[in-house]
């Protein structure tokens, strides 16, 4: 049978349009299970707390439970493989941190991209370091612990979340810049890390803040400085490093991201309700007493973000000579 050509064409317009319309239609239903959240740190710190906070909001929003699950190891590298690994369907997340940005250059053979291989969804917030010392540390200024390690080198323990961790990177850039050795003793997540500094096992730690910051308002831990260029409101009388090592700044942030080729419909939903649960206000307010700042945005913002802190951090690895383990 021969169809005349306008139908000819009308129908061939629609069975093209198909593939789009079923792509929107699965936006639509989007979720129909459960979703998991791959955070690459243990439990306890800053990156957990965003994703279960993140993952609460959407659990709520969306109909279904968006469940945060810890894979630690490699400095979050074991958790990014596993969503890289992923099917691209919207159904297992990864919280990306300025951590990957530092494993680009720090890890010389990764079994990923994480620009090619993660799709950005959406930016989460962004906080500072607070330089922070147990207590029995017998120093209350960035200068006075400048000097105590100066007179102690080598044996002053400086905790981290992990080999490129964003606390440790913050700390070989503070090393670099003031002359001191500190020993570096990486954990598997800044829970761990936290627990034994406020033990006295370690004495030192570039801590986030969000995960730090009701210790130190409880006398457990003493704030030295923040790491940011500015002070701190949610620490105002705390000073920046930058106050006496000028030029110093280092921060922690974390976003979403998603196995390349993840529908875009997908990806545009879960931007739009993150950037919802950012712009509410308990969500602010939350961030605030955690002294961390909300980093609204569209997927392409993150993305540009996450390829300019991969060239920043990258020069200050290869500056610093720090090597995976």
């Amino acid at each position: 049978m021969n169809l005349p050509r306008r139908r000819f064409l009308h129908l061939a317009a629609g069975a093209a349009a198909l593939p789009a319309v079923s792509r929107v239609v699965k936006a639509q239903s989007y979720p129909t299970r459960p979703v998991r959240i791959i955070v690459g740190f243990a439990p306890g710190g800053a990156t957990d707390i965003m994703a279960r906070l993140i993952g609460q909001w959407l659990s709520e929003r969306l109909g279904q439970q968006f469940i945060v699950e810890n894979r630690p190891g490699a400095a979050s590298n074991i958790g990014t493989e596993v969503v890289v690994n992923a099917p691209p369907d919207g159904y297992t997340l990864l919280v990306v941190t300025s951590v990957n940005t530092v494993n680009a250059t720090l890890y010389e053979r990764l079994n990923f991209n994480l620009i090619g291989d993660i799709a950005p969804v959406a930016s989460l917030h962004r906080e500072p370091f607070v330089v922070a010392v147990n207590p029995s540390v017998p120093v209350k200024t960035i200068p006075e612990f400048i000097t105590h390690a100066k007179a102690n080198p080598d044996r002053i323990n400086m905790a981290s979340a992990g080999v490129g961790s964003g606390n440790h990177i913050a700390g070989e850039l503070f090393k670099m810049m003031t002359g001191v050795k500190l020993v570096h003793v990486p954990y598997r997540g800044g829970g761990p890390a936290l627990v034994d500094l406020l033990g006295g096992q370690v004495q030192v730690l570039f801590a986030t803040m969000s995960s730090s910051i009701e210790y130190i308002r409880g006398g457990k831990l003493r704030a030295l400085a923040v790491t940011t260029a500015t002070r701190s409101p949610a620490l105002p009388d705390v000073p920046t490093v930058a106050e006496f090592v000028p030029g110093y700044e280092s921060s922690f942030w974390t976003g979403v991201g998603a196995p390349k080729n993840t529908p875009t419909e997908i990806v545009d939903k879960l931007n739009d309700e993150i950037n919802s649960a950012l712009a509410d206000p308990k969500m602010k307010a939350r961030l605030a007493e955690l002294g961390a700042t909300a980093l609204p945005g569209s997927p392409a913002d993150f993305g540009k973000f996450i390829a300019e802190e991969t060239e920043k951090w990258g020069k200050v690895v290869k500056f610093s000579g720090a090597k995976a383990d």
